[in-house]
């Protein structure tokens, strides 16, 4: 049976910002597949709900979130190191569903050092599971959104591209910046294939968040949680970029603050602040680069990989 809400599958939603994001998709309406490698049996979860940046914050909690405020949601477990598994979330997404509107992929490995520092098999994490397994996760969303008349959104998070990135983290921006690049390469797709009500769009923060990851740098020191936010300014920016026509956010690497403010008017962000009355530091630029050439347009002739196999395939 066809879902009568739009559908949002939410790839990294057990807790932090992919939490907020499914519970705010939910509260708006969207029916919200929750998806994540940990699980729990929600039901004797003690207190609920549990500290959302904790352990105990699972697809399963969340889930229940959602349920009990009124909302439609359903937890699938996946690891995004296995295509297979990928394949059987959306395959499950929609069977339970009827159809796939939005993904959001989420998921993520984090280390951030020197290239010394980093060790090839904490390398090769993260590339299977930012950028490999977005990939995964977009060839198994398209055949879904082409039944769906190649209408549907797909988030990613992942950030503008630009130098000061790289610095101490090579490794890890080394995955993040590929999945911008899929952002813009997918994006260029759509328009050459005509498809013009579908969209793929890269958000980033402006401002560090609360999240697990940011938790241990306050235990560390304190006094940086005034330059922290609520994952709030996240999914509020992500619902806004989900409500603007897709080819006014197809191929955009933007930052939830700046959309917020650029194309919603929106010019006070004290309510996203961790501690009242604390204006948090910005983390990124205020300016990025364009990466666009003057001869964008003229790329010579293209050549397919696809067609010069089927051409050597009948020889």
């Amino acid at each position: 049976m066809t879902s009568n809400k739009p559908v949002a599958l939410v790839i990294g939603a057990s807790r932090g910002i992919g939490r907020q994001i499914s519970i705010d998709l939910a509260r708006n309406g969207y029916a919200v597949v929750v998806a994540a490698k940990t699980t729990s049996d929600a039901s004797t979860t003690t207190p609920f709900p549990p500290d959302p940046n904790s352990p105990q914050s699972t697809i399963n909690t969340v889930e229940r979130e959602i349920r009990e405020s009124g909302g439609d949601a359903t937890a699938i477990v996946v690891d995004t190191r296995d295509v297979s598994q990928i394949n059987n979330l959306f395959a499950e997404t929609v069977r339970i569903y009827g159809k796939l509107d939005v993904l959001v992929y989420n998921s993520g490995a984090i280390w951030w050092s020197s290239v010394e520092n980093t060790p090839v098999k904490r390398f090769q994490l993260m590339q299977r599971i930012n950028p490999e397994g977005l990939y995964a996760s977009v060839q198994a969303a398209l055949p879904y959104f082409k039944k769906n008349a190649w209408k549907g959104r797909v988030i990613v998070v992942s950030p503008p591209i630009y130098s000061r990135f790289f610095r101490g983290k090579t490794a890890y921006a080394m995955g993040k910046v590929g999945m911008s690049v899929l952002t813009k390469g997918l994006a260029m797709d759509f328009v050459r294939q005509g498809r013009t009500n579908m969209a793929i769009t890269s958000i980033w923060p402006a401002a560090s968040i609360e999240s697990a990851a940011t938790g241990s740098m306050v235990k560390n020191d304190p006094a940086s949680e005034k330059d922290l936010r609520k994952p709030t300014i996240f999914s509020d920016a992500i619902l806004a970029m989900l409500k603007a026509p897709a080819e006014s956010v197809n191929g955009l690497l933007d930052l939830d603050e700046d959309f917020l403010r650029n194309r919603c008017g929106v010019t006070d962000f004290s309510k996203y602040s961790v501690v009242s009355g604390a204006t948090p530091r910005r983390i990124m630029p205020a300016e990025f680069p364009t990466l666009e050439v003057a001869e964008q347009d003229d790329e010579g002739k293209r050549m397919d990989s696809t067609q010069l196999r089927a051409g050597r395939e009948k020889l």
